[in-house]
């Protein structure tokens, strides 16, 4: 058993990986929770509440701090910064934790970790904000839309002000809260290992809770973990984590038994393996990445899961392979974005993507598709998608492809169950966005190749 001041301890360390060593947020808070397993679920649950949540609010956090401060933001030691972030934290957003304790342990935390001659500055700005939380000055929305919903949800401003300019204030405001609120782990059940009874039987007994997905016959929503890779069921393979929006991708394909499907840029290899119980024994999936922790990762994923008709492959996807060519009856192609659609599940993505990097992606995107159109055969199904919200990676490339490669767009409205359904289906392709749709932000596009 540990105390809640080495819990605070480990929270301080996974902020220090993310915001200092610059670990993915979601790796960083894994790896603490696998290397001490020991931890009661109490215990557990809180440093990935407190760790997610402070990186998630981190510009809403600097702004209350910023008004405390004596010391400019940008100038605060990063141990001392991140412990005034999760110490706000957990004072504005936890309110079943007294704000005494939370003080206390911040200003114990700051001089264990060598700052004791900060001890008071931590103590101050921690004390003051306690006595003043209603004192404390937010945006006004009538003084600026963007900057106001840019603080209130913690998402940089370019960003905020490119979502009003494509989806309007409403919309916008809906797409920010649904990234920031908590949403249950989406996972598939495993049809070759056992029934669907079985599975919610075994999650039960594990004592997770589970709720079937509406319109997704196959899918289960469960809570009350904090690491699903320690479930008995997961490691026997009884059924895989995957959002619905990838299961979307992968039933836009129509894929039938027998068919060839290519999945590019495949890991960790979730669509994959939905692709090959679709297409069954007599079909077969080449899964394709590169480097060998993703194939690693993949195989890992496939022998559990008990898949033998996929075939992983360790290539770049703009190297061309030209004994594939007309192959594929069907190619999935989740290309590398931004990701900003699984910033509630990833939050220190948000910070780290520029406009720039969203150019090069773009330009990177379409190289790939006109790489590996030719492996389609002719009236095959090329599947474009990636896990971004806006234009710039979705709708101008969808626009690009038309009008640069022999491929048509094709209406999928029939694939989709109501609750998704959108008039930019019968175009070719859909924008799923948190807050409107219950699953993560991700597009999807359908193309034929023409004959």
């Amino acid at each position: 058993m540990t105390t809640k001041e080495n819990t605070r301890a480990l929270v301080l360390e996974i902020l220090m990986q993310v915001t200092n060593q610059q670990e993915y947020s979601h790796v960083a808070i894994r790896n603490v929770l696998k290397k001490y397993q020991y931890l009661d679920k109490k215990d557990r649950a809180f440093i990935q509440k407190v760790a997610k949540g402070t990186i998630e609010r981190k510009i809403l956090l600097d702004y209350m701090i910023s008004q405390f401060s004596s010391v400019n933001i940008k100038k605060i030691r990063p141990v001392i910064k991140n412990i005034l972030r999760m110490s706000v934290y957990q004072m504005m957003f936890l309110d079943y934790i007294p704000d005494a304790p939370i003080l206390h342990e911040g200003v114990k935390l700051a001089e264990r970790k060598g700052f004791k001659n900060l001890k008071g500055f931590v103590n101050g700005i921690l004390r003051n904000m306690s006595r003043q939380k209603d004192k404390i000055a937010f945006p006004k929305k009538e003084e600026g839309v963007d900057a106001y919903l840019s603080i209130l949800y913690s998402m940089p401003l370019w960003i905020v002000q490119e979502w009003l300019s494509a989806y309007g204030e409403e919309k916008t405001e809906c797409i920010l809260k649904g990234l920031i609120e908590q949403r249950p782990v989406t996972i598939r059940w495993n049809s070759k290992k056992g029934t669907m009874d079985n599975l919610t039987k075994r999650l039960v007994e594990e004592k997770v809770w589970v709720a079937p997905v509406k319109s997704f016959p196959y899918a289960f929503e469960i809570r009350k973990i904090d690491w699903v890779g320690g479930l008995s069921s997961f490691k026997e393979g009884l059924f895989t984590v995957q959002d619905v929006s990838s299961m979307l991708a992968v039933e836009a394909t129509e894929a039938k038994k027998g068919m060839h499907v290519l999945d590019i840029c495949a890991a960790p290899g979730g669509k994959a393996a939905f692709l090959s119980q679709l297409v069954g024994e007599e079909g077969r999936v080449i899964a394709r990445d590169l480097g060998k922790h993703k194939i690693a990762l993949m195989e890992e994923r496939f022998q559990r899961l008990g898949l033998n008709n996929i075939q992983t492959m360790s290539q770049d996807a703009l190297e061309k392979t030209k004994e594939l060519e007309g192959w594929a009856d069907v190619i999935i192609a989740d290309v590398p974005c931004s990701g900003l659609g699984v910033a509630g599940r990833k939050p220190d993505i948000k910070y780290r993507i520029t406009k720039e990097d969203q150019e090069k992606l773009s330009q990177l995107q379409r190289e790939m598709i006109k790489t590996i159109y030719p492996y389609l055969k002719q009236g095959g199904t090329l599947i474009y998608s990636t896990c971004t919200i806006g234009k710039r990676e979705n709708e101008d490339n969808v626009q690009w492809i038309l009008e640069n490669l022999p491929l048509k767009a094709v209406d999928f409205t029939h694939c989709l169950p109501e609750e998704y359904k959108d008039g930019t289906v019968q175009k070719g392709y859909i924008q799923l966005l948190p807050g409107i749709h219950p699953c993560d932000g991700f597009f999807i596009a359908r193309f034929t190749r023409k004959s």
